[in-house]
């Protein structure tokens, strides 16, 4: 039984299937004769204690086109939001339903879901990790400018959050290298071959192919949005630091964007097309996802 719940561990070979079963399914998006497909016959429950736009369309939408049916559940129409433990839902969950996709605040609960439900499970994001979004990501990144090995991705923001944790684990597997531009109180977990850190935004976006950025305040943050945002001025995506990245370097966000904050109003506008192409390509990536849990494992190293 095959889970995503993080990327770390993730080889390249199943890294790369994912991202070859999502192109397959966006050339095929819309073509006639596909109602069949690889979940038919299978409900898969989608539990979000954490609000969501892209993830939640994204997964319902691919859950019916692959042939299943999605069934949502928010945490407020469940048990687990009047303190239900997460192994006793999940142990009910794993005999009604063939697979779960769950976002929520602890990378915990998901493991602990994955463990007692004994279902196909997939972190839809956690306060850790967001697999699927990278992924997603990456496909973008290498639909618009080739192969991701060995280019320069700048990260400018919270670099101690979800999203540059995972962009973490995604360098060691494809092999590129990720600069994050943050605070010092905001720099990555850890550094080495793959990452490097610099307070200096300047510095992180000098020569890069890919700008990318995310949210100051991240969900259950909100209590430190002052804060956030004072820390934080130094370090939007904006006309001059667009200038000192590669030429045709990518912009991209993984929304919802702060037009004025981490991102300038004009810079989001003038790369709009790019950054709602990485919006549109969480449907076609979650599919990818999908497929490849429901299929048997591969062999091989990589």
């Amino acid at each position: 039984m095959k889970h995503l719940l993080k990327l770390a561990g993730m080889r390249e070979l199943e890294a790369r299937e994912i991202l070859r079963l999502a192109r397959v399914a966006k050339k095929a998006r819309g073509k006639k004769g596909l109602s069949k497909g690889p979940l038919t016959g299978q409900i898969w429950a989608l539990i979000f204690t954490k609000a969501s736009t892209r993830t939640r369309v994204s997964f319902e939408v691919a859950i019916r086109e692959l042939g299943g049916v999605p069934s949502f559940l928010s945490a407020a129409e469940i048990q687990l939001g009047r303190g239900e433990l997460v192994r006793d839902t999940a142990r009910v969950m794993g005999r009604m339903v063939h697979g779960a996709v769950i976002r929520t605040f602890a990378q915990g609960d998901v493991e602990e879901f994955a463990e007692f439900a004994k279902i196909p499970t997939i972190n839809a994001l956690t306060d850790d990790e967001h697999p699927c979004q990278i992924l997603s990501d990456i496909f973008t990144i290498e639909e618009k400018r080739g192969s991701i090995r060995g280019k320069r991705v700048a990260f400018i923001g919270d670099a101690a959050c979800n999203v540059p944790r995972s962009w973490a684990e995604a360098a060691k597997i494809f092999d590129f290298h990720l600069v994050c531009g943050a605070p010092k109180e905001f720099q990555p977990l850890a550094v080495g071959k793959h990452v490097s850190w610099t307070e200096d935004p300047r510095e992180a976006a000098q020569g890069a192919d890919v700008l990318y950025t995310d949210v100051w305040v991240s969900m259950g943050k909100e209590a430190e949005t002052a804060e956030r945002e004072k820390v934080f001025a130094p370090y939007q995506i904006n006309q001059k630091l667009v200038g000192l990245a590669k030429k045709g370097a990518l912009v991209l966000h993984c929304l919802p964007a702060y037009r004025g904050k981490e991102i300038s109003a004009e810079i989001l506008e003038e790369r709009a097309v790019d950054i709602f192409d990485q919006a549109e390509n969480r449907l076609h990536t979650q599919k990818g996802i999908l497929q490849w849990i429901v299929s048997k494992p591969m062999k091989g190293k990589g």
